[in-house]
């Protein structure tokens, strides 16, 4: 998925007359995701405006119905997103697919992988420099639940010494999460309602052919919308 320069990005975020832009009160509503498992809802963050009007310009174009959860790995994440998955039949190996473009990183301190977040994928360092991220995929973190001990191992060792908040570290001890991943993906929103069903999904079989962490049962998202929020 090759990088391109952010005006292309600003070019699809305001659409075309086929499509259905992104409207201001739309900031204020949560995304629900219909899933054959289960709803999860989700909130996105002001703080990462590009990954957030992108998302909300792809739900409200129906960008994600009849979209595979095509990567689970358990106490780890849920990745979604890639339009290839659609109707794919099974065994074909997926994870490559898109809307043609990146976004840049928006890296926030406030946003880390705690379980629930929503993150946007993206290509690895070595061909993606900049970490920007997939324009369409995404993961659902469900982590674990670390130790302080585990935590002073990971610091020191695949964070590079990079110090874990305090703050951070007693989520990541109480509820869980990835915290190998902070400040290298796009954290952009939270699920405020639906972390069972999150449970569920990541316990699913998967394959370990060609098609690597796939479910051997699709898990399906069958509609993504725009909701009212409730609180």
């Amino acid at each position: 998925m090759r990088i391109i320069i952010p005006i292309a990005i600003i070019i699809f975020l305001n659409g075309c007359a086929s499509q259905k832009p992104v409207r201001i009160a739309d900031h204020k509503k949560d995304v629900l995701l219909e899933t054959n498992y289960g709803n999860i809802t989700v909130r996105l963050s002001d703080e990462t405006p590009l990954h957030r009007d992108n998302f909300l310009k792809l739900v409200k174009n129906r960008y994600y119905n009849g979209l595979l959860f095509h990567r689970v790995i358990n106490q780890f994440m849920i990745q979604a997103g890639d339009p290839d998955s659609r109707k794919a039949p099974a065994g074909k190996p997926l994870g490559n697919g898109g809307p043609g473009y990146t976004i840049p990183a928006e890296f926030r301190h406030s946003l880390f992988h705690k379980k629930g977040v929503i993150a946007a994928a993206r290509k690895g360092d070595g061909v993606n420099p900049e970490r920007a991220s997939s324009g369409s995929q995404f993961y659902i973190v469900q982590g674990k639940v670390w130790t302080e001990g585990g935590l002073d191992t990971l610091q020191y060792t695949r964070r590079g010494g990079r110090n874990i908040p305090a703050e951070h570290r007693t989520v990541y001890m109480q509820t869980g999460g990835t915290p190998h991943l902070d400040q290298a993906y796009t954290v952009f929103g939270e699920v405020v309602a639906g972390l069972p069903v999150i449970d569920s999904i990541a316990a699913v079989a998967t394959s370990k052919g060609p098609d690597r962490d796939r479910p051997l049962e699709d898990v399906v998202i069958k509609k993504a919308k725009l909701i009212k929020r409730k609180q």
